[in-house]
């Protein structure tokens, strides 16, 4: 067994790779396990690459079983652990009771021989054969599944299998999106991975594919736009499909579109995507709450409204923009209330008080407290990351306030802290150090201009806030 170190040593060296090796290498790892290799420590090698991996939508990767059988319905698929089944959004922690139950219960020797297949294949680089065998196990999985949830018994039966009635309803919609594949898969074929806007020539191929599934299986077809939507980098501008024809015979006749029209399935989950993280800036306690998730809600609300709104004026849809302005205006009420009780909270955590003269007073008669800091340290990444949200979420007058306050206020706090500890005897040093301590996070936090972007800018926030 490889020791400690050279397990290290391997984490290391796997996890600074480029993204363009770090692919090669996972194919051929996963190649490897599927011919039942025992050599290479495989789950380490996969867990150190997906750092690498993580985004680059180019990798190609082995085409596994399990991963071959998630296909027509991988662009569902969300990791957001919602204690609710929402209809368009199928849990990644589904997948492993649903092809068990398939696997080893319902249809053990189709699965076995599909699996065999699937490794002979993909070793044998023979793609014509396993779209053959995909093809196949998805009509026989789907039938399954399909048959089985039809009635009570069955559907009594998976609660017990699967464990919970969420993964029941997520066995169904897998069920449908398997029969649905073959246009799934002609549609997913012609669309890349990642989409920085909605061409035409994308347009055409989704109409032509969505006309046949809907000839063949209507309550499939408006998941169609969900895969579309999942792959724009503006995934609001799926909004443009339905709305085209009716939208231009409007204009022509002169009518003026002011009641809501149908946005379809698509439209609907953006809608969801907006009301999940307006209930989540909401529902954040002042007492205690993170930052960064705060900020995720934040810019995620921001992002998918803003680009909403601009489609649905587009459509002249007036009576959803001004739904959504309204709801614009609570989160930014919101982030108000928050925005302004930063100073207070930071202020109160430093001990800090101003005195008459605009002197500064420093009480270190007491060592930090932890509630505090912990407070002060939230609001202060609050300030930061919100820098860059504040204009588009209608908040940046009362954060530019709040953050001009606290910034020159530290500044001078660090500077009379330091004439203190100059002074202080051994107790009360000990305590100064703590407050010292704390103001050197927080000057980090709010004085050094490359921390001022959220965490979660990093990622793509639109097609993650949408997935959430």
């Amino acid at each position: 067994m490889a020791s400690r170190d050279k397990m290290d040593l391997l984490r290391s060296f796997l996890g600074s790779l480029p993204r363009g090796a770090a692919g090669k290498v996972v194919r051929a790892v996963e190649i490897d396990r599927l011919n039942d290799g025992n050599v290479l420590p495989h789950e380490l090698i996969l867990e150190s690459l997906r750092p690498s991996l993580r985004g680059d939508e180019t990798a190609e990767r082995a085409p596994t079983p399990v991963r071959l059988f998630c296909r027509p319905f991988e662009d569902l698929l969300v990791s957001d652990g919602s204690p609710q089944k929402r209809k368009g959004h199928i849990a990644r922690g589904s997948i492993a009771p649903v092809w068990n139950w398939l696997s080893q219960t319902l249809i053990p020797a189709s699965a076995t021989t599909y699996s065999l297949a699937v490794k002979t294949a993909a070793m044998g680089h023979e793609p014509e054969q396993l779209a053959q065998k995909a093809a196949e196990f998805w009509k026989t999985a789907s039938d399954t599944l399909r048959n089985r949830l039809a009635a009570e018994s069955g559907r009594r039966a998976a609660r017990e299998a699967l464990g919970n009635d969420m993964v029941v309803e997520d066995a169904r919609e897998m069920a449908l999106l398997l029969a649905a594949a073959p246009e799934i898969s002609e549609l997913q074929d012609a669309l890349p991975r990642t989409m920085p806007s909605l061409t035409e020539e994308a347009v055409q191929v989704f109409h032509a594919v969505h006309e046949k599934l809907a000839a063949r299986m209507p309550d499939a077809a408006p998941y169609l736009a969900v895969v579309l939507m999942k792959r724009l980098e503006r995934p609001w501008e799926v909004l443009r499909l339905p709305s085209a024809g009716a939208q231009a015979m409007a204009v022509e006749a002169g009518e003026s579109r002011e009641t809501p029209v149908d946005l379809g399935f698509a439209g609907e989950l953006l809608l969801g995507a907006i009301d999940a993280h307006r209930t989540a800036i909401l529902s954040a306690d002042p007492e205690r709450f993170s930052a960064d998730a705060l900020l995720k809600h934040l810019e995620g609300h921001a992002t998918i409204s803003n680009g909403v709104v601009k489609e649905l004026e587009l459509r002249h849809d007036g009576a959803r923009v001004q739904q959504l302005m309204n709801d614009r205006k609570l989160v930014s009420d919101a982030m108000e209330n928050l925005i302004t009780r930063a100073p207070a909270e930071i202020f109160g955590a430093l001990s800090l008080h101003v005195l008459e003269n605009d002197a500064l007073a420093l009480d270190f008669s007491q060592p930090t407290d932890p509630g505090k800091c912990a407070r002060a340290s939230s609001y202060a990444r609050l300030i930061a990351g919100g820098r860059p949200l504040a204009g588009a979420a209608s908040f940046d007058a009362s954060l530019k306030q709040a953050d001009s306050q606290i910034c020159a206020m530290l500044k001078r706090y660090n500077e009379a802290i330091m004439r203190e500890l100059s002074d202080a005897d051994d107790q009360k040093r000990l305590n100064a150090e703590q407050y010292a301590d704390l103001a050197t996070e927080l000057s980090v936090v709010l004085l050094t201009p490359d921390r001022s972007a959220p965490a979660c800018q990093q990622s793509q926030a639109a097609g993650t806030s949408i997935a959430a």
